[in-house]
């Protein structure tokens, strides 16, 4: 998926993700909110395609729909790792949009990773997985998740990750076609801000599967709430992080079918598994064993027929 064509592009995965559970514990001293969660990556998203430039230029050929250049994640991420590498090489991106944007499934940070991780192996600027996920965590809190190319249980303001092995399962994904503005959800007076602690243990047992936003985008958002008591009436529906969509775990490959062919036409649906490793992550592997069997191709000698 990811060898370099002869025109230059290669193609890599940028995976969603759902958050399990989500808790606000408390804050820190600059104001940041101190946060429990658990990243589900999936085997669903979006599709990055690079080129490599000599020109030192980042040139944004397909982005997100009605994101402006300079604030696409992907063009950001590109031109840290450029300036933080000191890079002599530049960038075509091209991205192809599946994740829903505002959709609390992680798209531009995995959008944002996605180039630093396979930029950093394209241009050879050799940075090891902490630097790209503290690169990261500039653009973005759910960056580094993305970088290291886990599930994880995560702390702190996102960034304090364990791995963590989850049960196989499917998801049915409802898109209820309502952005949700992250930062208005942070400044809401009825939110809760000091729940009690979880541990990955409560987690793992089923006792902690709340989200501390779903009160406050039910009351506020009716498309959510909607789409959270039609997929309700299959199991125990949830939000993913702080956006509109919404999910609920299959019991089987029929149900889930089952669902998003009778998912109502208002909203969305989509299937996804979980994985424990990223697809992105798989990427990189398939990548450097290219690239090490065409060196090894273009070093063998010659024989005469």
């Amino acid at each position: 998926m990811t060898a370099v064509g002869e025109d230059g592009w290669s193609v890599w995965p940028a995976p969603a993700k759902l958050n399990l559970f989500l808790r606000i514990v408390g804050r820190r001293a600059d104001g940041y909110h101190l946060l429990q969660t658990v990243f589900q990556l999936l085997d669903w998203g979006d599709t990055l395609r690079l080129r490599v430039r000599t020109d030192a230029q980042i040139v944004r050929v397909d982005g997100a729909p009605g994101v402006a250049a300079e604030r696409d994640l992907c063009v950001r991420a590109a031109r840290a790792l450029a300036e933080y590498a000191e890079a002599e090489f530049g960038a075509d991106i091209a991205l192809e949009k599946r994740i829903p944007m505002g959709g609390g499934l992680g798209g531009g940070s995995s959008d944002a990773a996605t180039v630093l991780v396979a930029l950093n192996e394209l241009w050879g600027t050799g940075l090891a997985v902490d630097e790209l996920a503290e690169l990261g965590l500039r653009l973005g809190a759910d960056v580094p998740v993305f970088v290291r190319g886990h599930s994880a249980w995560a702390e702190g303001v996102g960034e304090k990750l364990t791995p963590v092995a989850l049960p196989p399962r499917q998801y049915v994904i409802l898109d209820p076609h309502e952005t949700v503005p992250t930062a208005a959800l942070f400044q809401a007076a009825e939110l809760t801000r000091n729940s009690a602690a979880a541990t990955i243990e409560s987690f793992l047992s089923g006792i902690a599967t709340d989200n501390v936003f779903a009160p406050v985008v039910r009351a506020r958002y009716a498309n959510v709430a909607a789409a959270l008591d039609w997929l309700g009436r299959y199991g125990d529906a949830r939000l993913s992080g702080s956006g509109g969509c919404v999910f609920v775990a299959a019991p089987s490959d029929d149900a889930a079918q089952a669902m998003v062919r009778d998912c109502p036409r208002e909203f969305s649906a989509y299937r996804a598994r979980g994985v424990d490793r990223s697809a992105l992550a798989d990427a990189l592997d398939a990548h450097r064993t290219s690239e090490k069997l065409k060196r090894q191709e273009e070093s063998r000698p010659c024989r005469d027929s």
